[in-house]
């Protein structure tokens, strides 16, 4: 296939490009040139504002179009009209968080979605995201109403992942000694190896398939106890895990604790993805995305800090905390 990725030199739009490029296919990357620049030197590059450059785009054809990074309706409403002749698959990266209610499990495709009272805001906010997606996915759809892909992800995992929200747990078990973990250890986590999400797009593409998806896994119901587990066993750890109330996380300046999210929340790890796996989502083992991620880490300078999780010293402050309450 043809593939124009727009995006294409960070996280998933890399993984996208280097799965696709092991599989034969030919790549057009259209961005700005800024992250990663000499990734890729034999793939074909096009330097542009996806705002305002759009028409170096014109006059071209591919069998598929990748957006990895709309984020306002208008912006991913110029590039599929412009794209609407030009592309067979308009593949649009969506997110879990565009539903409206995340409060209980078994969240699918039909469940209601957000919405925004103000749909021009082009600021991207807790709270905007979501229903700014939505619209996204609406702009897409309203053009390529029977020849898009929607794919709503979850929480996109593995090697080159800048946000820390899943290497943290493997790296801080693999560090062992007691580990701050918020309670419950039985709440159910989800994750797609971002390898995982290449593959079915391409898939999807090849399938010429329509409609949206929930993306994201693994295809058995894993508890972060389970996760955490994992990683212990692929690290050879000896690390013991202390879990902490989630009275007492909200009642502390405990900060962001990865893959943790209060109650009312924790149906968006818990979605319905039977969907996408009737369609041919597939996951690789937990162990090789945890072996995998450390590997890429380990690549990391030596005094890289991880952007989110516990600061040893506020782990320590806390786990002491912990044990000296009546709480516990």
């Amino acid at each position: 296939m043809r593939i124009l990725v727009i995006g294409g030199t960070r996280f998933v739009g890399r993984t996208l490009v280097e799965t696709a490029l092991k599989q034969g296919h030919t790549l057009t990357l259209f961005n700005r040139g800024k992250s990663n620049p000499d990734l890729f030197p034999d793939v074909e590059k096009i330097a542009g504002d996806r705002d305002n450059d759009l028409s170096l785009l014109e006059g071209r054809k591919w069998n598929i179009v990748v957006d990895t990074c709309g984020y306002f309706p208008r912006v991913v409403g110029k590039s599929a009209a412009l794209l609407k002749d030009a592309v067979d698959r308009y593949i649009f990266i969506s997110t879990l968080n565009v539903y409206a209610d995340f409060s209980k499990p078994g969240i699918d495709e039909d469940s209601p979605l957000g919405k925004i009272e103000d749909e021009t805001v082009e600021q991207v906010t807790g709270e905007t995201y979501g229903p700014l997606k939505v619209l996204c996915e609406k702009a897409v759809k309203e053009i390529f109403p029977d020849r898009s892909i929607i794919l709503r992800c979850g929480l996109i995992v593995g090697p080159y992942d800048p946000t820390d929200r899943f290497t943290y747990w493997p790296v801080r078990i693999q560090q062992g000694g007691e580990v701050l973990c918020a309670s419950p250890p039985e709440m159910q986590v989800q994750f797609i190896d971002a390898r995982d999400l290449a593959d079915f797009i391409l898939h999807l593409s090849e399938e010429r398939g329509s409609g949206a998806y929930n993306t994201t896994g693994p295809a058995r119901t894993l508890s972060m106890q389970g996760f955490l587990d994992v990683c212990k066993a692929q690290t050879k750890s000896s690390a013991s895990l202390t879990w902490v109330s989630e009275e007492f996380i909200t009642s502390n300046d405990v900060g962001h604790i990865p893959m943790w999210t209060p109650g009312d929340w924790r149906g968006i790890f818990a979605a319905d993805c039977a969907k996408a796996m009737k369609s041919g989502l597939r996951f690789r083992p937990i162990e090789e995305t945890v072996s995998d991620t450390l590997s890429w880490h380990a690549t990391r300078p030596a005094a890289y800090e991880m952007k989110v999780g516990l600061k040893p010293e506020k782990e320590k402050e806390l786990l002491s905390k912990w044990h000296g309450s009546a709480e516990k």
